[in-house]
């Protein structure tokens, strides 16, 4: 008998094609890329020609001509601003502010936004109609100034915090987002027993996370560049100055200065001897303030998303 033939063929494997873009699309990508780094080099010139100055020795910053990098590295700039008088102790109050600040906003207006979004609130309308009004109404610099001081707020730590614990505009944005979330998670927690503060903390709290984020930000910001209240409030008693209110003094200082180097005719010193001038301690400053804000925005970006309301339960 013949022997049959068994052999198998092997089959190369199909080659993927990879569909190409349309022509339209590919023009679209080219320009938007384009556009998109133009903006981010518009953006970013400056924040980085500020760094730039900051870095760059006085004298020679005089000569202009600094783009991206410094011509003349000095940090004699950052020791000007750093080492200035009260500097210190401004910080470790701003630092302070700022975290117990931004707790206790987040805290009260959370709870505040908690209590208007309720259906089964009573004053829900006339409470919202209250504080929308205060956002575009106040009683004025005077009363706020008579007010602080029949409450022993003036010359305090307590007046960079009290204060401003409730925002309206804040509390309306909360209050917004938590009307998002389905109801059927506050009743079934209900029906198991759950009180208003355990839905508050273990079931809307959770899902509040990207406006709680937003906010604690705008919060944080707030205090960190705030400088006119302790000028009004505590401009007698520098135990409790802050870091702006010291930063624009010295800002004040050099701008009353002329262009050349800072304290040239002192000591008999000659200009060539110098190296702080006022355009080179203004970017110290303005680096000195923005670095913990940009340092802080990362952490807080992951949260700036929406649409986080788990569909556990459906409608």
């Amino acid at each position: 008998m013949a022997e049959v033939s068994t052999e198998v063929k092997l089959e190369r494997p199909l080659k993927k094609h990879k569909k190409k873009m349309p022509k339209e699309d590919v023009i679209f990508y080219i320009f938007n890329t384009i556009f998109l780094v133009l903006f981010a080099i518009v953006t970013l010139y400056p924040v980085l020609n500020t760094l730039a100055y900051s870095f760059n020795d006085g004298n020679d910053a005089i000569r202009g001509g600094i783009h991206f990098l410094p011509r003349r590295w000095s940090i004699k700039n950052y020791n000007s601003v750093l080492t200035k008088e009260g500097i210190l102790v401004g910080a470790k109050i701003t630092v302070l502010r700022t975290i117990l600040g931004t707790l206790t906003s987040l805290f009260a207006n959370a709870l505040l936004s908690f209590i208007l979004s309720r259906k089964k609130f009573l004053f829900k309308s006339s409470l919202s109609l209250f504080w929308i009004i205060t956002m575009y109404a106040s009683g004025g610099l005077v009363p706020t100034m008579i007010l602080f001081r029949y409450l022993h707020l003036t010359e305090s730590f307590w007046v960079y915090v009290i204060p401003g614990m409730v925002s309206a505009f804040n509390v309306m944005v909360m209050r917004t987002y938590m009307e998002g979330i389905p109801d059927s998670l506050e009743e079934s927690a209900m029906l198991e027993g759950a009180g208003y503060m355990t839905v508050f903390s273990k079931i809307i709290s959770p899902l509040c996370k990207p406006v709680y984020a937003t906010i604690a930000l705008f919060v944080a910001v707030y205090h960190w560049n705030a400088w006119f209240d302790a000028m009004l409030y505590n401009r007698m008693n520098p135990e409790y100055t802050t870091l702006q209110y010291e930063l624009m003094k010295l800002l004040n200082n050099v701008s009353a200065t002329s262009s050349g180097p800072v304290g040239a005719s002192q000591g008999g010193q000659t200009a060539s001897a110098q190296t702080v001038t006022p355009i080179t301690i203004r970017a110290a400053a303005t680096i000195a303030t923005m670095a913990p804000i940009i340092a802080l925005y990362p952490f807080l970006q992951r949260y700036f998303v929406t649409g986080l309301t788990i569909g556990g339960v459906k409608e």
